[in-house]
Parts: C-alpha cells; sequence; structure tokens
C-alpha cells in the first residue's frame, strides 16, 4: 500500500510539469476525442449496412452510396487527426522532459561537494540522461495510449450499451478482473524495475570510472580485474531484466488474453441461447464482437506499455530523490557585501568531511592583505582542506573564517568568486579554444585583457606556436597539452579575472624549473596588494612567503618564516633537509 501511495505521488509531481502546456493539452484531448469517435462510428454503420441492407437483400444505391462514402470519410478524417494529436502530444511531452532535464542539471551545478564525495559520476550521470528518457518515454508512449485507450473504452461501453443492455452489463464484470491483473503487477514490478533502474546506474559509474582512468588501466594491466568487475555488474543487470521479463510475459498479454477468449465465449454463448427463443440480428452479432474485440485492443495496449509505465514511475523517483537532495552548497548571505582589502583569519576552525574524524583542529591563523603564506606538511595533513573551506566547497563545523572582519558566511557566493582566484594542482580544461578557457565566456573581457593575462603568466609564447593560437581547438581535459601547458592556461585563467585573494593548491607542480621561475617572477608582480595562501610540496617555491604554516595531522604545529623555521629544527626543518637530499643529518635529528 506505501508503494501504491509513493508511485502515486511520484505520478501526481510528475504531471505538474505538463501544467504550463495545459491548453495544448486540451487541444490534443479534443483531437484525441474525434479520433475515439471515429473509432466507435464505423462498426455501427457496418452494422447498419448488414441489418438494413444485406440480410433482407435490399440494395438502394443512394443510401448504401451514403454509408460508403461516411465510412471511408470517416477513417481517412481519423488519419488525419489522428496524424495530428500525435503530433501535439509527442511536441508536449518533449518540451517537459526538455524542462525536467534542465532542472535536474542545475540541480546537480547547486549541490555540495559532499554530494559528489559519496556519489559516482556515472549514476548521476544516468539519472540526467537514462532516467529522464525513460520519464521521456512515458509521456510519448504510455500517457498518449492510456489516455486514448480510455476514451476509446468508455466509448465502446456507450456503444454496446445501446446494443444490448443485459450482455453489456455482462462485459463490466471484465473490468475488476483486468484491474486485479495491473494492481498485481504494478506491486511486483516496483521492485524489479527499482533493482534494473540501480544496475543500470552501476553499469554508468563503472563505465565512467573506466573511461576517466584508461591510462592507469592500460599502465598497470588492469585490463582483466575491469572487465570481470564490468561483467559481474552486467550479469546482476541481466538478471534483473529477466524477473521482468519473466512477469511481463505472465501478467501482461498472457493473462487479458485468457480473459478476452472467456469474454468471447460468454458473448457467442448468450447469442446462442437467444438465437433458441428468437431471431438474432447478423450485424448486431458482428458489432459486439467487434466491440469486444476493439475493448481487448486497447486494454492489451495498455497492459503492454504498463511495463514502460512502471519504469518511468521508478526512474522519475530516482530523478525527485536527486531534486530533493538536500546536501547543498554551503549557505551565503544575500547582502551587497563586497571583499575590499582582503585580509583572510581563520579562527579555532574544526572540520570534518564525514561528521565523525576531523582533518582540521583548531586551525587559527591571519593573512594580512599584500602577504603570502604558505601551507606546508606531509600527505592528508589537511592543507587542500584549509583552500576548500575558503573556497566556500564545504561548511566548516565550528570556528569561523574572517574576510575583511567580517564572517565568509556573510559575502555573497558571486563575490567570493569574483574575489578569490583559485589554482589547482590538476588544472581542468573545458572543449572550446584557449580564448574560451581563459576568458570562461565572461563576454565583458576584453582580447587585449586575455592576451595579457597570457603573457603575465609566460603562457603566450607557447599559445602563439600553436594552429589557430587563441582559436586552437582544446579537447576534453585537454589532454593533448602536457601538464605544464594546462596549468599555465589555467593560471591564465584566473589572472585574467584580477582577484583580491589568490590561492594556490601546488599550482606550479606541474610545469618544468624554467617555466616555474618565470611563472615565479610574474606570481611576485601578483602578491602585490593580494592575499595569497600557496600550498606547496616543494620547500624551495615558498621560502619568501610572509609566513609559513607546518601542518600535522589536522594541527598546525609550526609557524614562522623560512629562516624561523628553519631555526627551530622541528618538522619543516626535516622537510627541507628531506628534499635537499641530506637524508643522514635528518637520521642523526631523529636519533637525538
Amino acid at each position: 500500500m506505501k508503494t501504491e501511495i509513493n508511485q502515486r505521488q511520484v505520478f501526481f509531481r510528475l504531471m505538474k510539469y505538463a501544467k504550463p502546456y495545459w491548453k495544448s493539452i486540451l487541444f490534443a484531448f479534443f483531437l484525441l476525442l474525434l479520433t475515439t469517435a471515429g473509432e466507435v462510428l464505423g462498426p455501427i454503420l457496418v452494422k447498419m449496412f448488414i441489418d438494413d441492407y444485406l440480410t433482407p437483400r435490399t440494395f438502394p444505391v443512394g443510401p448504401i452510396t451514403a454509408l460508403a462514402v461516411a465510412y471511408l470519410t470517416i477513417h481517412i478524417a481519423k488519419v488525419v487527426v489522428s496524424y495530428f494529436q500525435l503530433l501535439k502530444f509527442q511536441e508536449i511531452a518533449l518540451n517537459i522532459i526538455q524542462q525536467l532535464r534542465i532542472d535536474v542539471f542545475s540541480k546537480v551545478q547547486s549541490l555540495g561537494m559532499r554530494y559528489f564525495d559519496r556519489t559516482p559520476a556515472g549514476s548521476i550521470v544516468s539519472r540526467i540522461t537514462n532516467d529522464t528518457e525513460a520519464i521521456k518515454e512515458m509521456f510519448v508512449e504510455v500517457l498518449v495510449n492510456f489516455i486514448q485507450s480510455g476514451f476509446f473504452l468508455i466509448g465502446v461501453f456507450v456503444a454496446m450499451f445501446s446494443l444490448n443492455v443485459k450482455l453489456a452489463l455482462f462485459c463490466t464484470f471484465i473490468l475488476p478482473i483486468i484491474f486485479l491483473i495491473i494492481r498485481t503487477y504494478r506491486k511486483y514490478s516496483s521492485v524489479f524495475y527499482s533493482d534494473l533502474r540501480e544496475r543500470l546506474s552501476q553499469l554508468n559509474a563503472k563505465l565512467n570510472e573506466s573511461l576517466q582512468g584508461m591510462a592507469i588501466i592500460q599502465v598497470f594491466r588492469q585490463q582483466q580485474r575491469l572487465r570481470n568487475e564490468f561483467a559481474q555488474i552486467n550479469e546482476k543487470h541481466y538478471k534483473a531484466g529477466i524477473r521482468n521479463i519473466k512477469l511481463d510475459s505472465l501478467l501482461l498479454r498472457p493473462a487479458t488474453d485468457v480473459v478476452y477468449v472467456f469474454s468471447l465465449i460468454l458473448v457467442l454463448s448468450y447469442f446462442g441461447i437467444s438465437s433458441l427463443n428468437s431471431p438474432v440480428e447478423i450485424g448486431v452479432l458482428y458489432a459486439f464482437i467487434n466491440y469486444l474485440d476493439r475493448f481487448f485492443e486497447p486494454v492489451n495496449q495498455m497492459m503492454m506499455r504498463l511495463s514502460m509505465f512502471q519504469q518511468a514511475i521508478v526512474a522519475s523517483s530516482r530523478v525527485f530523490n536527486l531534486l530533493d537532495e538536500k546536501e547543498h552548497e554551503p549557505k551565503q548571505g544575500e547582502a551587497n557585501i563586497e571583499i575590499e582589502a582582503g585580509e583572510i583569519e581563520f579562527r579555532n576552525v574544526y572540520f570534518s568531511y564525514d561528521g565523525k574524524r576531523d582533518v582540521l583542529k583548531n586551525i587559527s591563523f591571519k593573512v594580512k592583505p599584500g602577504e603570502t603564506i604558505a601551507l606546508v606538511g606531509h600527505t592528508g595533513s589537511g592543507k587542500s582542506s584549509i583552500i576548500h573551506l575558503l573556497m566556500r566547497f564545504y561548511e566548516f563545523d565550528r570556528g569561523d573564517i574572517l574576510i575583511d572582519g567580517r564572517s565568509i558566511k556573510e559575502y555573497p557566493k558571486a563575490e567570493l568568486r569574483k574575489k578569490i582566484g583559485l589554482v589547482l594542482q590538476d588544472p581542468f580544461l573545458f572543449f572550446g579554444t584557449i580564448r574560451d578557457n581563459i576568458r570562461l565566456h565572461n563576454k565583458e573581457m576584453t582580447e587585449e585583457e586575455i592576451i595579457r593575462a597570457a603573457q603575465f603568466i609566460q603562457a603566450h609564447s607557447f599559445i602563439e606556436k600553436l594552429l589557430g593560437q587563441y582559436d586552437h581547438q582544446v579537447v576534453e581535459r585537454g589532454t593533448t597539452f602536457s601538464s605544464g601547458q594546462r596549468q599555465l592556461i589555467a593560471f591564465a585563467r584566473t589572472i585574467a579575472t584580477n582577484p583580491k585573494i589568490l590561492l594556490l593548491d601546488e599550482a606550479t607542480a606541474n610545469i618544468d624549473t624554467e617555466t616555474e621561475e618565470a611563472i615565479q617572477l610574474a606570481l611576485e608582480k601578483m602578491r602585490k596588494g593580494r592575499t595569497t595562501i600557496a600550498i606547496a610540496h616543494r620547500l624551495s617555491t615558498i621560502q619568501d612567503a610572509d609566513q609559513i604554516l607546518v601542518l600535522h595531522q589536522g594541527e598546525i604545529v609550526e609557524r614562522g618564516n623560512h629562516q624561523q623555521l628553519l631555526a627551530k629544527r622541528g618538522l619543516y626543518y626535516k622537510m627541507y633537509l628531506l628534499q635537499n637530499g641530506l637524508v643522514e643529518d635528518v637520521e642523526h635529528i631523529q636519533h637525538r
């Protein structure tokens, strides 16, 4: 019962997407009514010909010609009207699915990073593509058929009652039996189709993971393992599909065919018994059997499409679960506040990704405008987490982060994105041109600003050598460029926005030494008047930082400039000796 209620709620929610098109839907229903009327009138005209002219063997030319013309006209008109009716319903369905896909895609854009941390990308893709496609099939195929069949069934029953009330009443007992079959099918198919959609989602997730990591798969010869894992998921998808096929084979067409045969026996028995007492009109017999056949044809169509309906309802439930996802980006203020100086302060900040283990513990530091602070530490010490919190990818648990003396929560998201520039260790390039990747479709950015940004970061020289220069095509993720070239384009993209605050997450790691020296000179110019936070593994790149924070297991264990930290002979000193190849000195310190 609960499943039926949930399905009903999902269905009505889905129907809300049809509300903006109610005028078109009414027009389509009117055309559908005309088509149904044509279907119902056909057997009545044939009945009139058989009983009034064929049986008495009277063939007046005028009336028979009129009947023939009426019959042909009705059928031709039905074909024409049916074309426009189907076209209109298809148009409505495609508009609804278009809006639904936009809503789902927009929702994905607003979700917080925690959601993407726990949800495979392939699963999200499956909901936006496969699940919405299943919903489209429901609007295009199922609802049109259900509504058309509903209209036609009403017309058939009206015609049956007009021919023989008693026999029509007998035929109404068919309806509860069909309803019972439908209810039983829906009860079990909803479970089976949920499993089938989930297996399809897992297939997409595994496929996406394999495509993204193809280089690693081939290098480490993991093809067989991935093939086996994919085959296991595919086998589960196959078994889920087989369960659905068995259910369809039992409760769809075969079950209704059995009911049809018993109904036909009932009708023929009635007319056979009636013929013992009084003559039976052949036309009435023909019309009744014809209507009975036409009654079960839409029922069979509905039953066959019930499978698609169940798939669509399950798919809709998955899509709405995504639309109802509560893991949004951290909330931001709506007041018109601007970042002016760019002073940053962390006050006793605690943060956890999973809500159980703190990855940042009591983080406190201050960076004044124009200063550069560097974050160093071993992998997993919490350096990138500080950047993530400052970019508002995640909400911190306790403490506060201030910019210009105001909590970061008070600033509008647009202001943070505009005034904070971020360059990651693994830069992401979009499909398009180099110009598009630097500008990011900011129409206010001029050609001169794009070139100036590239020149500033030493990227202009290699871009000029490319075919098309700034119009050179960038393939997906920029895989045709070297790591250093991708990083330079990402640098130019950030510098072009002229941010107040600059965040560098190991931004020079993939750049050769010669280019890195040129970029360091450019960064020195950039840092003037800007607040800069840089994560670095190579300590040689941050020796001129105003302050260096050394993190260990989520805590700041040392702070000071390069010379001060070396003088402390602590963790920073050990890291420095290791990077300079002075391993024996490190071992001597550890023994002491």
